[in-house]
């Protein structure tokens, strides 16, 4: 999540936590416990891959945090002013605002690496954007009131509350949406294939759901409104005849252990050489990924790994007709959003009738 919903939830929770006895610090301080965990972004890396994917990393590691949660109550206890506050207490407000953060993060497409220094891909059950003002806004008006009313514990309570309520809204949106999607794979043979059900840029109303199938992967939209519409595949190439030579290079793995089979390739002209190119399928919708690597050149008929990778930028990022169908999908399943529209025809590999 961004670190203001992250500061935000550490907020409420610290205020809901020791905000009787603390009052406005309990929600301050709080804020800034809330989003310590997210200044792992000044660090360099020294490669655009290298800062995607160990971002969340050890800075977001449950071992880590439980860690900094254990010192912070043991120093508290000892040192802080508030001698009416136990030990159990201060074990609460700081281990629930640190344990928190990436537990929240886990709940978007992107996920976090919460075992972290265990080798594992990062722990994610996407069910809302990085960004959801429905989740947010609760948790900054509950805090508001507590630092202009200096009740630090009613305000934050009713946000943290109606927040955790969305969160449960967000779960079962994405179960109805499982289910309408479970028959269209059946159907297609398709499930066992990796897929990944996340919700579409600012709300839980209408989900992008994006399917692996070896060469090729699938694209549909399901809405919450969509009522009896049978879910419709798009259908697009993933470059896999360039993906041994992308797993042929380190930062082409490392890649591969952060997006799995959700990743697409092709070679561009860049800098007036041949250039293999890694896009990470999760983010955006097709014709919309931000994240896209350089990974390899080709010099004398042979492929060369570079140096240092570079994050290229979103080709059709602004595109305005894109985001006015997608917010008009939202509500509606007809006309289709036909994401193939957006894309160069070469990724194209089959769309249903209505999309031409």
């Amino acid at each position: 999540m961004d670190s203001i919903t992250q500061a935000a939830l550490g907020a409420a929770i610290g205020g809901t936590v020791l905000g009787r006895r603390l009052g406005r610090k309990a929600v301050l301080i709080g804020a800034v416990l809330g989003t310590l965990p997210d200044l792992d972004v000044v660090i360099d890396y020294g490669d655009a891959v290298a800062n995607v994917t160990e971002h969340r990393g050890f800075s977001h590691s449950l071992f880590v945090l439980a860690g900094l949660a254990t010192s912070l109550t043991l120093l508290a206890s000892r040192f802080a002013p508030a001698r009416d506050i136990g030990l159990r207490h201060w074990g609460v407000f700081f281990g629930l605002i640190l344990l928190t953060h990436p537990l929240l993060d886990a709940l978007t497409t992107y996920g976090t690496q919460i075992w972290w220094p265990l080798d594992v891909r990062p722990t994610a059950w996407p069910i809302f954007f990085i960004i959801d003002p429905l989740y947010t806004l609760p948790l900054l008006i509950g805090i508001l009131v507590a630092l202009i009313t200096g009740n630090g514990r009613r305000g934050p309570a009713w946000g943290l509350a109606l927040s955790c309520g969305y969160l449960v809204f967000a779960f079962g949106a994405k179960v109805v949406v499982e289910q309408r999607l479970a028959p269209v794979l059946a159907e297609q043979g398709l499930e066992q294939a990796p897929r990944l059900v996340q919700p579409t840029p600012f709300n839980t109303l209408l989900w992008r759901v994006t399917v692996a199938d070896g060469d090729v992967y699938h694209e549909t939209l399901v809405g919450l409104f969509d009522g009896d519409e049978v879910p419709a595949l798009e259908t697009f190439s993933r470059g896999a005849d360039l993906e041994p030579v992308a797993l042929a290079t380190p930062h082409g793995r490392q890649l591969d252990w952060f997006a799995g089979p959700f990743l697409r390739y092709e070679t561009r002209e860049l800098g007036g050489r041949e250039t293999l190119v890694a896009t990470d399928i999760r983010l955006g919708f097709p014709g919309f990924h931000p994240f896209a690597f350089t990974l390899a050149t080709r010099q004398d008929d042979a492929w060369q790994p570079v140096a240092v990778t570079t994050q290229l930028p979103s080709a059709a990022r602004g595109n305005r007709e894109a985001l006015a169908r997608l917010g008009s999908r939202i509500l509606r399943p007809q006309p289709m959003l036909c994401t193939s529209d957006f894309v160069p025809p070469q990724w194209r590999v089959s769309a249903p009738a209505a999309c031409g």
